[in-house]
């Protein structure tokens, strides 16, 4: 018997960092989802161990069949935005993690995407007709690929902030300044940007 085909999306926000420390943070915040409104973090190391932070055993099994990790560390998430538009702080906490992240001015990929109509770059149309211009703008990042277990996964990206400041410790150990997202942390078919960065996006996930 055929599957099901099955369309599920993920509206939020992504952030992306690294530090000195050697430790890059993906953090996404989501709205609206199948699982509700929730934020994870994926945390790769100074030693490239993929750790995923995720608030409930459903956003860990979700993610998990999706992205590829060493370690899943169950526990609260809590992410406190403070601040005004142009000059906003994002403090996250989540279990070993604390960070302070400061977002700035939209960033010249941010202007570019504020200018397309929102619907158009919610569907997998766009995320298709965007991803050779994302992997020449962006190398490492890719707005389609494979989901993983038969499915596939699209990135429409709506617009994007830098991020200007980075502070926290990880299991206790400072992070260090703020960095380039560098290496790839691998956490699944495409990168977060190597410039630290903000990203509004629709993630749609597709049983093909």
């Amino acid at each position: 018997m055929a599957h099901r085909r099955t369309v599920d999306r993920f509206d939020g926000r992504i952030l992306g960092a690294g530090t000195s420390s050697g430790v890059r943070l993906v953090v996404g915040d989501w709205a609206d989802s199948p699982l509700g409104s929730f934020t994870d973090v994926m945390v790769a190391t100074a030693d490239d161990r993929r750790v995923l932070l995720a608030p409930t055993d459903a956003v860990a099994d979700y993610v998990t069949s999706t992205y590829t990790f060493d370690e899943v560390v169950r526990c609260d998430v809590a992410l406190t935005e403070t601040g005004a538009k142009g000059a906003r702080r994002w403090l996250v906490e989540a279990g070993p993690l604390r960070a302070s992240l400061d977002l700035g001015s939209r960033t010249a990929t941010g202007w570019l995407l504020a200018a397309v109509p929102g619907p158009l770059t919610r569907s997998r149309a766009f995320a298709t007709l965007a991803d050779p211009v994302a992997r020449l703008v962006h190398p490492g990042v890719r707005t389609r690929g494979s989901a993983g277990n038969g499915r596939r996964e699209y990135y429409g990206a709506r617009d994007q902030h830098a991020v200007t400041h980075a502070a926290g410790t990880w299991r206790g150990r400072d992070l260090g300044r703020l960095g380039e997202v560098t290496p790839d942390p691998r956490f699944g078919f495409s990168s977060t940007p190597a410039q630290p960065s903000l990203t509004v996006v629709t993630t749609t996930v597709v049983r093909v």
